[in-house]
This record gives structure tokens, C-alpha cells and sequence, in this order.
């Protein structure tokens, strides 16, 4: 499901001729690595284990992952390509076959998308009383509910383009569905092109017919529109209407100039104009679209042939995560209790808590809630004098800005590290960064040329003359929504050392000397992250050297750094054993070769985000967890922190957690040079391990 049968996954071979020195391995191109991944998305959408509502939004969960993958993968190649096109060299023709590897393997993905939705959802579906339909077979009653819907809702939402050969074509907005509408006068023969838009965001893709309690009926909102046209167009002089859909993709990019006068905030407003005019990176359109009007489009859009791709009838699948509710909650899976954590509601205060001992919350089996509590609190504590966070992605309506807005009104230092740069939340994030800064907050836009990825926090506490730091350093964003469908962990505490470096960290954003800067205990990049994980894998080196047990645990969102590939690929060849878990990106091809080398990743319910690592030390292992992938971006231009966790038991919580996804046999498929997810094998006689499952259960005992 992942490459098209005779497209060949574009690897790298790295040094074969010294072996004992540097043994060898491959490398996955990373974007068709990225497409595997999204394969085995696809493939939670065809697993009839998988409860048939949940298959739907596995659907919509890779449609929204390929628009983003266009969006900025894609776009980039582009660019590449584009720099290379009047020497065409040899990067040129590289990056031209990766390009064709792309479209090839997005096609292959594609049909069996169509596959699954045409020959396996809808037919299930059907069995279960609920039926897609379109406007072909309406009964005389459902149409005139239509009629009505549309002539007082739809209509006044829709503001059609009609499209002329001697003028430019409208902008076609990045990411939303229009009709490509084809108007005939039977009579005359004369034609004229439309583009309808289909202002779903507004109005939802779905609606439920009335009629049956026992049977669901489900129209599209595209098909609404289509039996409108003859009131729509009534005006021109029409009587033949043809309506297929059309989507653009367009470059993501943004393209921040170095103006000094002007501010970072101004100059990202001005970009995201920008992108809405970016060049299209892809035009999928349905297949029976007329030649003609297909022809005149792509001219008009200025398409190469990379960009165009045939699809269906219904584009925008990333609408079925929101699926309308049929009542059915056994085609859901069935609804997990948040494990509420005893410690913490019995205390009077977490800020005396956490200076007592270490907290870890684990999302979503642990509620998120507790941040808001601990904020709140901070917010009225008449020690409290400050509070400095790193925030990337805030929630829509963000319990955790309001927090702060409560601590500035109370009196506290509020000093507030928004990236504006986090991708697709520019403009939400200026939002809350103006917000923020009209508060009272002193708001620090980020560093030119690196993003603040850190998910980091300090609380700031005066007793008397001495002043205590409570810090979190998490896996994840300060959202409370996203916090209920990954699975990240946060650490809470005040050790001294941690909390020293934790405001270090906060200066460095301040004054980016990174030449300057040291830390011992933490992990900073673009400092020493990779230098650190390096020397720990090396130390494991030593132990097996010695004949001692030495063992790695990587959990990760990406692996694509080859520096850092290099010394898990040395460290295995001396005898270490390596166990990655990775949801995304692998560029490692791991085959026969690497023996001491296992890579899986969990596709479930929820997103497994967080990042730990895991070194086994001799004996007394040590386990860190941060916000930073194995990727260079991560590496050289960001600012991540990862920090040890020194309590024992907390440690030791963590280590169950990867060990039991490691165990995993019903949701783990095997990362290999092949790339074909197939599922980890269930050992006989060895009982199923469905992890998330199993933690839930775990976290629930504790």
C-alpha cells in the first residue's frame, strides 16, 4: 500500500567499502518515507477490526495529512526543483525522479483509498441502515427538503465565478472544493464555465435527510449545490448543468523578507496573504471532468503535469473526521475514563506539591486539566512573582491564555514566547500574541531563522530571600484539546539544577548567543541535543564492549537526522540492542543487516506524539523526554529541551509505558527498508497487546 508496483523507493547507500569502521546502511527518501507512514493511516481505515465510524475517520485523517503533504513537502521539492532548473544537474534529475516517486506512489494510494471507501465502507455502512446518497435518488419528498435547505441556507453562501478564455482565472482558494460547472444551452449550444464553491466549512459537508429512525440517510453538502444550479444560474440563459469537483493545493511556504523596519508579526500577516496565491503543488480533479473544461483549467492554472492527479467524485475526505452523528455509539470505539491522579486532588497546592516531590502527567490517560490547575493557582499565589512559558500551538479557545491573563491581572510577571512560525496557526497565534501583549504580557515573537518548539514552562516563587522554580518541560503543546487525542507526557518540578537551566533557556531565546550557552542537565538544541544523544549511545557502546547488557529505547515522532542514524546504526554493530518506536518518518532502511535493530509504529485511537529515550546505563538506566525529534530541523534550528527524569518511580512508569508498546501486536506494524507495515507477528501461546488499551488499564490501577 505504500509504492506502486515497479516504483522503487529512492535509497542512499552509506558507507559499504569500510564496514568494520563504519558498517553500512541505507537511507529512505524521506518524503516517500512519510508516505508509509500515511499508508498505515490508510490502513486503519481497511482493518474490518477497526469499528466501521472510526474506519471513516481513519479516511478523513489521511486526506488531511496528504493536503498537508502537498502543502509543504511536495512544495519544497518544488522549489528545489525550480533553483536546479537551468543547470539540470544532477540534483535537477534527482529531484525530477523523486517528484515522479511521489505522484507514483500518491496515485497507488489513492485507488485503494477509492477502494476502500466505494467497495468496503459505504457497503458496510449500508448493512448498518446508513447510506450515502446523491441527488440521482432522492425520493419527491427528500428533494423538496433539499430545495428548501438550499434556497435558505446554501444559496446565499455561495458566490459563483464564471470563468471567460480571455481573462484571468479567479483565485481558486488553497485547500477548499469548488464544482467545476459546465452550463449548456440545448437549443443555441452555447457553453459557459462556472466555479461553484462549496462553503462546507460554513455549513458542514454532511446532512441527514429526514425520514427513518432505522435508516440513516447522508446527502453531501457538493450534492445539495448541484440540484440548485437551475436556481443559481437562473438569470443565464442555461438549461444543461455538469458539475464535477476540483481542489488546489498551494505551496505552504512562507516567504518572510528581511526588511528590518519591520516588525516579525507584520511580516508573517503579509506572507499568509501571500500564500493564498502560492503556485499550486497539486490539481486533483474528478476523472469524468469533461476535456475540454479540464484543458482550460489547467491552462489557466499554469499546472505541470507532477501537479495534476485524477480523483473521484468527491474530494476533501479530511471532512470525514467529522462524520454527522447517526446515534450509533457501537460503531465507535467505546468512550476511555480519564484516570484522575489521587496526589494531586487531595493536594491543597500543587506548587507545594511539585517543591515536595516530581509530578508526570501522561496525556490523554491523565487529564490535562491539571496544567490549567497548577497556572490558576500560580496566577493568585501571593509567592508567585512570574511566569515564562514557550507556547507553539494554543487551543482554539485557550483555557491556559486565560490563565495568564489572570496571572498579569493579578500582578505577576507574565513573559510569554509565542512562535508565530508554527505552521497552519500563524494567524491564531498572532491573535493570542496581540492578545497577550494588550493584556500586559511581554510577549516575545520568537528568534529570526529558528523556531521555539519547547514546551516549557517556569513559575517563579519568593519565600522570605529565597526563590524556588517550578518548572514543566513536556512532550507536547499547551492544549487542552489536542491533550485529550495524543499521547504526550509533561514532568513538574522543582529541582534546582533543572529550574536554572530552564530560565537559562528563557535568556537564550532572549539574547540568541547559542556559542555562548552551556547546560549540564538538559538537553538544548541547537546546543547539544544531538551531541548528547550521541555520547549515550556511545556509553552504551562501552557497556557491550565489557560484555554487559546495553539497550537503547528511541520513541519518536521522525528519524531523519543522519548523524544521529550513523551512531544507532554503530552503536547496534557493537552490540547494542535498539529498539525505535517511530509513528512518522523512518529514514533508516532496517533490514538483515541490523540484527540488533527493531523499529515498529503504533497507528490506534490516539496520536502517539511523545519523545522519549531510554539508555539502559549498566544496569541504572536513565530515561529523558522532550519536545525534540531526531530530525535536523529539530536539531540545528530550533529550540527544544529534554530533560532527565530523575525520580525513581516516575522513571520507572515510563519505562513500563515504552515497554509495553513495545510488546504491542495488534496495533505495532514493522518499520523496514520494504516499507510494507506489515503488522508485528503475535508470538503462539503470547497473548494480543493492544498498547493504548493495555495503558489505559495500567494507569488506571496506579
Amino acid at each position: 500500500m505504500t509504492n506502486k508496483p515497479g516504483i522503487k523507493p529512492n535509497i542512499r547507500k552509506k558507507n559499504a567499502k569500510n564496514k568494520e569502521k563504519h558498517p553500512a546502511y541505507t537511507l529512505i527518501d524521506r518524503e516517500l518515507s512519510w508516505l508509509a507512514f500515511n499508508a498505515r493511516v490508510l490502513k486503519e481505515a481497511a482493518n474490518k477490526k477497526v469499528p466501521l465510524l472510526e474506519r471513516i475517520k481513519f479516511l478523513g485523517i489521511f486526506s488531511n495529512n496528504l493536503d498537508e503533504f502537498f502543502r509543504v513537502r511536495v512544495a519544497g521539492v518544488r522549489r528545489l526543483l525550480q533553483l536546479n532548473k537551468d543547470n539540470k544537474n544532477k540534483e535537477f534529475k534527482s529531484l525530477k525522479k523523486e517528484l515522479e516517486s511521489i505522484k507514483a506512489t500518491v496515485l497507488f494510494q489513492q485507488q485503494e483509498f477509492s477502494r476502500i471507501y466505494t467497495d468496503e465502507i459505504l457497503k458496510e455502512l449500508k448493512k448498518e441502515g446508513i447510506l450515502i446518497v446523491d441527488e440521482s435518488v432522492l425520493s419527491e419528498s427528500e428533494e423538496s427538503y433539499v430545495h428548501d435547505v438550499f434556497v435558505n441556507k446554501i444559496a446565499g453562501r455561495i458566490s459563483p465565478l464564471l470563468l471567460q478564455h480571455g481573462q484571468e482565472l479567479p483565485n481558486i482558494k488553497d485547500g477548499e472544493i469548488y464544482l467545476a460547472v459546465s452550463m449548456r444551452n440545448s437549443v443555441s449550444g452555447q457553453v459557459q464555465y462556472a466555479l461553484v464553491d462549496i462553503p462546507s466549512k460554513a455549513l458542514g459537508r454532511f446532512h441527514l435527510l429526514p425520514g427513518s429512525e432505522k435508516t440513516k440517510r447522508i446527502i453531501l453538502l457538493d450534492d445539495m449545490i448541484r440540484i440548485g444550479f437551475p436556481l443559481l444560474f437562473s438569470s443565464l440563459d442555461f438549461d444543461k448543468f455538469t458539475a464535477h469537483t476540483i481542489k488546489i493545493t498551494r505551496d505552504a511556504e512562507l516567504d518572510i523578507d528581511h526588511e528590518v523596519a519591520v516588525s516579525l508579526i507584520d511580516k508573517i500577516a503579509k506572507s499568509l496573504k501571500q500564500r493564498k496565491t502560492g503556485a499550486p503543488t497539486r490539481f486533483i480533479y474528478d476523472r469524468e471532468l469533461p476535456e475540454d473544461l479540464l484543458d482550460f483549467l489547467t491552462r489557466k492554472l499554469k499546472a505541470d503535469k507532477d501537479s495534476i492527479i485524477p480523483g473521484d467524485r468527491y474530494h476533501n475526505f479530511r471532512d470525514f473526521i467529522k462524520f454527522p452523528d447517526v446515534n450509533r455509539p457501537d460503531l465507535l470505539n467505546p468512550k476511555q475514563q480519564v484516570t484522575r491522579i489521587k496526589e494531586i486532588d487531595d493536594a491543597k497546592s500543587m506548587l507545594n506539591l511539585i517543591q515536595k516531590r516530581d509530578l508526570l502527567i501522561s496525556y490523554p490517560y491523565q487529564p490535562f486539566d491539571y496544567i490549567i490547575r497548577l497556572l490558576r493557582e500560580a496566577a493568585i499565589d501571593p509567592t508567585v512573582f512570574a511566569i515564562r512559558i514557550s507556547l507553539y500551538r494554543l487551543a482554539e479557545n485557550s483555557s491556559v491564555a486565560e490563565a495568564l491573563i489572570n496571572a498579569i491581572q493579578n500582578g505577576k510577571q507574565v513573559i510569554v514566547v509565542m512562535e508565530l512560525r508554527a505552521r497552519f496557526m500563524e494567524e491564531h497565534n498572532i491573535y493570542w500574541a496581540n492578545r497577550l501583549r494588550e493584556e500586559g504580557a511581554y510577549v516575545i515573537y520568537g528568534i529570526p531563522n529558528f523556531k521555539v518548539h519547547s514546551k516549557l514552562m517556569v513559575i517563579s516563587r519568593r519565600v522570605g530571600f529565597e526563590t524556588t522554580n517550578i518548572v514543566h518541560i513536556g512532550t507536547g503543546n499547551f492544549n487542552e484539546d489536542t491533550a485529550r487525542l495524543y499521547c504526550d507526557h509533561a514532568l513538574l518540578t522543582s529541582r534546582k539544577k533543572i529550574g536554572e537551566e530552564c530560565l537559562h533557556v528563557f535568556d537564550l531565546i532572549q539574547n540568541f548567543r547559542p556559542d555562548k550557552a552551556r547546560f549540564r542537565t538538559l538537553w538544548v538544541s541547537p546546543i547539544n541535543t544531538r551531541e548528547r544523544f550521541i555520547a549515550l549511545l556511545c556509553r552504551e557502546m562501552d557497556f557491550a564492549s565489557k560484555g554487559m547488557n546495553a539497550r537503547a529505547i528511541i520513541k519518536i515522532n521522525s528519524l531523519v537526522d543522519e548523524a544521529s542514524i550513523k551512531a544507532i546504526v554503530d552503536a547496534a554493530s557493537a552490540g547494542v540492542k535498539v529498539d525505535l518506536i517511530v509513528r512518522g518518518i523512518c529514514c533508516l532502511a532496517i533490514d538483515e543487516n541490523h540484527p540488533n535493530i527493531r523499529a515498529v509504529s503504533i497507528i490506534d485511537k490516539y496520536l502517539e506524539h511523545a519523545r522519549v529515550f531510554y539508555f539502559e546505563n549498566g544496569g541504572d538506566p536513565e530515561v529523558f523526554i522532550g519536545s525534540a525529534d531526531l530530525m535536523q530541523r529539530n536539531l540545528q534550528s530550533r529550540v527544544e529541551v529534554t530533560v532527565p527524569v530523575q525520580d525513581k518511580e516516575l522513571k520507572q512508569v515510563l519505562i513500563q509505558v515504552l515497554e509495553t508498546q513495545l510488546a504491542d501486536n495488534v496495533k505495532a506494524r514493522v518499520l523496514d527498508a520494504g516499507m510494507q507495515n506489515t503488522m508485528v507477528k503475535k508470538a503462539v501461546g503470547k497473548k494480543a497487546v493492544r498498547s493504548q488499551q493495555l495503558l489505559h488499564s495500567l494507569f488506571l490501577g496506579n
